[in-house]
């Protein structure tokens, strides 16, 4: 039909072996939760969101980027990013609870596919200097982080409870819509001084030395939201939960993200 996009052949092979390489280790983390070896699900998990990192920025670098790559990429993430981690942390901590276990485990995946769904339709629409919630990565990091730190099952019904505390957490702030930097505009081809690489530099070493501390540099990440949502509160003189002056925020940040 005249006026009607064709569908282009072929796919770019570079970024998409990223993206299988992610939804492979997301479907081997699930093997392997199955059979009880936490530590390499969740390390699994972990591998899954850098290859999700390096997937889109090889795209945009090599101009590579189609729609059949973000379309296969948010297929990928729901399995490596929304089910394989609620499988881990119901299989790992939330299994005692029977059908609350699974209902926290389910939210999990409910609100990874609502997110990566608001993403879609907001792709290239919003200010690409924040990402809506949560995203779907971090959340599933923060969890796979979590398990990799203390791979035994909890033993104490309450360290499982808090488990599942964090689990819906870290699954409604997917569908919030507090701001969270996606240093998308980072420029790694630009010259830099070297007090800025330093600090990713020492980031990195004690992430090898003691791989342990990726729960908290999670952590740190998934409070920076409610954490700048707070300050920006206070910064503005008025109480949290009033609405912010929207015409202020568009000055100062672009058009909100909705």
């Amino acid at each position: 039909m005249p006026g009607r996009r064709k569908l282009r052949r072929g796919i770019y092979l570079l970024p998409t072996l990223f993206t299988t390489g992610n939804l492979c280790c997301g479907f081997f983390s699930l093997i392997e939760a199955g059979r009880g070896q936490f530590g390499s699900a969740a390390l699994l998990i972990i591998a899954a969101g850098v290859l999700d990192g390096l997937d889109g920025r090889i795209a945009r670098l090599t101009g590579t980027t189609s729609e059949f790559g973000v379309e296969y990429d948010s297929l990928a993430d729901i399995a490596s990013f929304g089910i394989a981690p609620a499988f881990l942390a119901y299989e790992w901590a939330l299994a005692p609870f029977h059908r609350v276990g699974w209902l926290v485990a389910f939210l999990f995946v409910a609100c990874a596919a609502t997110r990566l769904a608001r993403f879609n339709i907001q792709h290239g629409s919003s200010d690409k200097r924040f990402f809506a919630g949560l995203p779907s990565p971090a959340a599933a990091g923060t969890v796979a982080s979590i398990v990799f730190a203390f791979p035994d099952p909890p033993v104490h019904l309450g360290a499982s409870v808090l488990v599942g505390a964090v689990v819906a957490a870290v699954a409604l702030l997917m569908v919030s819509h507090l701001r969270y930097r996606s240093f998308k505009n980072l420029d790694l081809r630009s010259r830099r001084s070297y007090l800025t690489v330093l600090p990713l530099v020492l980031a990195l070493v004690v992430v090898l030395v003691h791989p342990q501390s990726m729960m908290v540099v999670a952590g740190c990440y998934v409070l920076w939201g409610p954490a700048a949502w707070l300050a920006q509160g206070a910064m503005r003189g008025k109480p949290v939960g009033e609405p912010l002056d929207h015409g202020a925020e568009e000055a100062a940040h672009g058009p909100p993200i909705r």
